[in-house]
């Protein structure tokens, strides 16, 4: 099966994995693929079939995954508008029923943190609580259409609350408890949100971290917050006049009344980053969640019963709800709260192994993170049943797929997937039957019509353009919170290209069906006039020894833009003029000469999202001298005062 060696290292595109014959037979996708009519014989033909038949396609799916229903719908589309399409309409489910679906005791839910504690919730305590919890809301008022907020760890009490108030048919949403109050106000103060479900405080890197400030703030900002329920984490003082999570949670009342509710209501709210202005406030449909999920998780990336899927995420990251949603396909989602490199990069490693996980998510920055301080994950930890490696977040630089099938294991899936919190899921992501190229995406993903434009709005192959998708798709967002009107949400993906979807990304659609993320085209630098990806500069610049991260932006200088780059150099290493000419110069070679920077400065950190995404608009912003509005929104807002007045 392996057709991974260094021989072919350097090649952009090679195939350095490929699955077997016995591999591709035993996949899902294989499984959807022969019981469709249709009949298509390769993973290109699917896709195509997929996108001139979206109906058919998203029925097929609905079939497939058992979607659990109280009414069918009368088809799968009716009106059809790009946004404002109809789906599945009629139709009466609930998400939280389907992700309750599979019964018995086998685990449904593997936790654990950095101090070592951990356990695991079967299927069936799973259910038993969440109808807990729900008959509780209930009781405090909660009813369909109101919001309940989550200021909540990664463990369980965040899965069990998010499915008792879909169970409602309530709205739910959540942000990670790092975010400052300012952060979280900005967030919940648009949704308003009836009840608040808070942590006391959390873990991170060894120390206890009581967030009673944060709460005492959103609890004055907000009025519409009714009751505020604790999650005790680390024993600290509470707001006077809170609720205790153990007392709604015992288990042992009735089995959860799941409200049966049209395919396109509001399951979840999301948000935006909001690094340089108020975020994003994006309503997901609970039926559009479901079957994108289904895809993605069961067609895509192949989990199904008795796997064990797991991603570090946040609860305010996208990819905590996709997640979640392994448990209608019933597998046991792992589930960790605390720092990835606490008491060492190892950890998460040792995690794999202690539980068996088969599908391990991480970030480009971890897998970065552990190459550089010499981590060879496969000599660490037994990690024989991992068979699949995502990574999202960033670009996954083509040396990062080398050290992966160099140091984690030569016979897995790495799968470098790419979307966003506005889809709730990928534009292009991996395929079980299909080989992985050095360097690239796997492919584009099923149902997604996504296209790369050049400049002129024509799609290409090849070469690098905006990444556009031309049809619609279940998850694309049932509105924005607070716009009535659709003005805010048409502003964002159709102002460019009307009727088309255009995310602000660069793309490039490979004549073999793979796809390669430039970085976002929104932060695009144009020196000259010519518009350049920055992901191309750190996939350079962050493979030298000396540099273990990098953040570039443009800076407006009269009628120009110059290219500012910043690095954080490796333990011991200076910033002087010859490093930098010598970062140039490996630019300029492995770029062109127009991604080389006017400007290379040294930084001791680059600003990341909670997420872990760059910040390179907030950088921007300090350059020009504007404000970052929401620093709350940063992992480390400290690291920005560096650089202020740089050039």
């Amino acid at each position: 099966m392996v057709r991974w060696s260094r021989s072919n290292l350097g090649g952009m595109g090679e195939i350095i994995w490929e699955p077997s014959p016995d591999w591709i037979a035993r996949t899902h996708l294989h499984r959807f693929m022969t019981g469709l009519a249709a009949a298509p014989q390769s993973y290109a033909e699917l896709w195509q079939w997929s996108v001139e038949n979206r109906g058919a396609f998203w029925q097929a799916v609905w079939d497939f995954g058992e979607v659990v229903f109280s009414t069918p719908p009368t088809g799968p589309m009716g009106r059809e508008a790009m946004p404002g399409t109809e789906w599945f309409p009629g139709a009466r489910l609930n998400f939280a029923e389907n992700l309750l679906r599979h019964r018995g005791d086998a685990p449904a839910i593997l936790y654990a943190d950095e101090s070592d504690e951990g356990g695991s919730i079967s299927r069936d305590e799973l259910r038993a609580r969440v109808g807990s919890v729900q008959r509780a809301l209930v009781d405090l008022g909660v009813a369909r259409g109101d919001r309940v907020a989550g200021l909540l760890t990664n463990g369980p009490e965040a899965v069990i609350a998010m499915l008792a108030t879909a169970a409602i048919g309530a709205t739910w949403s959540s942000c990670s408890p790092d975010f400052g109050p300012l952060g979280v106000i900005d967030r919940f103060g648009q949704i308003a949100p009836k009840v608040l479900i808070t942590v006391d405080g959390y873990h991170y890197n060894g120390a206890a971290r009581p967030v009673g400030e944060t709460v005492s703030r959103a609890m004055e900002a907000i009025p519409a917050i009714e009751q505020v329920i604790v999650v005790d984490k680390i024993g600290a003082a509470r707001p006077k006049g809170t609720l205790d999570w153990a007392d709604l949670d015992r288990a042992g009342r009735d089995e959860p009344d799941f409200a049966q509710l049209p395919f396109d209501h509001p399951l979840v709210i999301t948000f935006s980053s909001g690094t340089t202005g108020r975020p994003k406030s994006i309503v997901h449909g609970g039926g559009g969640t479901l079957l994108k999920h289904i895809s993605e998780l069961v067609l895509h990336s192949d989990i199904g019963p008795g796997d064990r899927p797991f991603w570090f995420t946040t609860c305010g990251w996208m990819m905590w709800n996709w997640l979640v949603s392994g448990l209608n396909a019933g597998a046991a989602i792992v589930l960790y709260d605390g720092s990835p490199s606490h008491p060492s990069l190892d950890r998460l490693w040792w995690l794999a192994a202690e539980v068996g996980i088969t599908h391990f998510g991480v970030s480009p920055k971890y897998l970065a993170a552990n190459a550089n301080a010499g981590v060879v994950p496969r000599e660490v930890a037994d990690l024989s049943t991992v068979r699949w490696l995502g990574s999202t977040g960033a670009p996954l630089n083509p040396e990062q797929f080398d050290w992966v099938y160099a140091n984690v294991a030569d016979d897995l899936q790495l799968a470098s997937i790419s979307g966003g919190t506005d889809i709730v899921g990928c534009f292009a992501l991996g395929v079980p039957i299909l080989p992985v190229r050095r360097g690239e995406l796997q492919a584009r993903g099923l149902g997604m019509a996504v296209e790369s434009w050049d400049e002129g709005g024509h799609p290409r192959v090849g070469v690098k353009g905006e990444l556009v998708c031309t049809a619609p798709f279940p998850s694309m967002p049932v509105s924005f919170w607070d716009d009535p009107d659709g003005s805010k949400y048409r502003e964002a993906y159709f102002a460019v290209n009307p009727g088309v979807w255009t995310h602000g990304d660069f793309v490039e659609i490979r004549p073999e069906g793979g796809v390669i993320i430039y970085g976002r085209s929104d932060t695009t630098l144009n020196p000259g006039g010519v518009r350049i990806g920055t992901a191309e500069i750190y996939r350079a610049v962050e493979g030298m020894a000396e540099i273990v991260d990098s953040i570039a932006v443009g800076h407006q200088v009269g009628g120009d833009v110059e290219v500012v780059l910043f690095v954080v150099p490796a333990p011991g290493v200076t910033i002087d003029d010859d490093l930098v000419a010598r970062i140039k110069a490996c630019i300029r070679a492995e770029t062109s000469p127009r991604h080389v920077p006017r400007h290379v400065l040294g930084v001791g950190a680059v600003p990341y999202t909670i997420s872990g995404k760059k910040v390179e608009k907030a950088v921007r912003s300090i350059l020009a001298g504007e404000p970052v509005t929401n620093r709350d929104a940063l992992a480390n807002p400290e690291a920005l005062d560096e650089y202020v007045g740089r050039v």
